[in-house]
């Protein structure tokens, strides 16, 4: 490899860590589709709900807006969040799974939102420019070294080839070893902002210090062979006794989640699994001797979702019964006709769905769609109502705009199905796609109007590169 791969391979190396501000103490739900270049992501009304309310509090005692943070779940059943951009946090459904009370959450959430508050991500970019430049200039330097000593007859030959390469790498990882030990420091700064907004909210440390515990038992065997100091986290067993220590002297220690939420919670779980981990899944994690509310739930979901509609929609009319103002199980009745090309019946208690929680934009676009598919010229122009309703709020809502392009081109309207077809590309992550679409768009409005305005937008819209 020339001198300048091995530099470019560092600085990707390097990048690299910007992207993994990470909880790992070591290095809707339907099927989730991936954002181009992105994660798998699950968009779920119900979920997304809890985990705002989970954070507001968190926001506030960091001093972080709320309204600047958004909170991505990713479909992967691996134990681990990430704050990728300064505003927005990743958090793998396996993490949600695997907690079993919302504090487990919270604090995983909240050392999150302590490298948001604290800058660590735009500082850590910061060392990577630095990084990067001595890294180049120690190697040119060391490159010039050994050749000068070669010229000058200080290496023999068999040996000058290994000499050259161990001169030119060793500032190479000198460097890394920097950065990384620069970023465990952040990781601990995060793990102690984390506590103080727990402390300031009333809240208990004891889940974050259950959920980094329970990592570490799982990495505790591979512990002998791990060199601490390539790590970008602190190791495990150092982490673990900061944290107990910072812990266990809050006041607040031995609080735990009110009742009710511990119910919104339970009912997460019980949603993720019944849509993520099939019948069987669901039998060995609720057995049928398990009567409880999330147990009917995750069943309700699994039998739509695997066998007699007629048989599931009489469960979730049971849970329907035992809470009547609860908007997710009038969701949940919805979508299973929905899927199961009952359009027509979806639309009641879709709309009943959104009268008990009318900022849910997800069950918005469940309604749009539905309308849409029952056909008439009269649900189409209410679908079309609901869904810009829907995507005015939520500009990342790429079904919704799906929808909606659907609607447009059901009423002969094109440039408006090419502009919702853009925007739900561009929502996806598919600059490429939304780009070609929107020039399409454009020769259908007339200069200067809102669509061509927003069509022009997409189509000049640059997306940045990250290092």
């Amino acid at each position: 490899m020339s001198l300048t791969g091995r530099i470019r391979r560092f600085a990707r190396n390097a990048a690299a860590l910007v992207c993994a501000a990470s909880v790992a103490i070591a290095g809707m739900p339907a099927p989730a589709a991936a954002q181009a270049g992105g994660p798998p992501v699950i968009r779920d009304a119900e979920i997304e709900g809890l985990l705002r309310d989970y954070m507001l509090p968190i926001y506030r005692a960091a001093g972080v807006d709320a309204g600047a943070v958004e909170i991505v779940l990713v479909n992967s059943k691996a134990f681990n969040a990430f704050v990728a951009d300064g505003r927005r946090i990743f958090v793998n459904v396996g993490t949600l799974l695997d907690s079993k009370t919302p504090n487990e959450v919270i604090g995983v959430l909240a050392h999150e939102t302590g490298h948001i508050a604290g800058g660590h991500l735009a500082r850590l970019r910061q060392r990577l420019d630095s990084a990067q430049t001595m890294a180049i200039v120690a190697m040119l330097l060391g490159a010039a070294g050994v050749a000068g000593a070669a010229a000058g007859g200080g290496l023999d030959g068999g040996n000058s080839g290994s000499a050259i390469m161990g001169a030119a790498m060793a500032p190479q990882e000198m460097i890394m070893r920097s950065l990384l030990s620069y970023q465990r420091a952040e990781e601990q700064a995060a793990d102690r902002m984390a506590i103080s907004y727990l402390n300031k909210t009333g809240q208990s440390a004891k889940g974050m210090l259950t959920t980094f515990q329970r990592f570490a038992d799982q990495i505790a065997f591979s512990q002998r062979f791990i060199d601490p100091y390539v790590q970008s986290h602190p190791m495990p067993k150092e982490r673990i006794a900061n944290l107990e220590d910072l812990a266990k002297k809050s006041p607040y220690f031995n609080k735990t989640d009110s009742p009710a939420l511990q119910a919104r919670h339970d009912l997460m779980r019980a949603k993720l699994v019944g849509f993520l981990e099939g019948p069987q899944g669901v039998g060995r994690r609720y057995p049928m001797s398990d009567t409880s509310l999330p147990a009917r739930y995750a069943r309700a979901i699994s039998a739509y979702r695997s066998s007699s509609l007629d048989g599931a929609i009489a469960q979730i009319d049971g849970l329907i019964a035992s809470q009547p103002q609860n908007p997710w199980f009038q969701e949940l009745k919805g979508q299973a006709y929905l899927e199961n090309g009952r359009a027509a019946q979806a639309v009641p208690p879709l709309r009943r769905a959104l009268a008990l929680a009318p900022n849910a934009t997800l069950i918005r676009t469940m309604l749009g769609q539905a309308l849409v598919a029952s056909g008439s010229p009269r649900d189409t122009d209410a679908a079309i109502s609901e869904l810009v309703r829907a995507t005015a709020r939520d500009s990342k809502n790429a079904d919704g705009f799906r929808q909606l392009a659907l609607a447009y081109a059901r009423k002969n309207k094109i440039p408006e199905a090419d502009l919702a077809s853009a925007q739900a590309a561009f929502a996806a992550g598919d600059y490429g796609t939304a780009r070609q679409i929107a020039e399409r768009a454009k020769n259908g409005f007339k200069m200067g109007t809102p669509g061509w305005l927003k069509a022009d937008d997409i189509a000049s819209y640059k997306p940045v590169k990250l290092r």
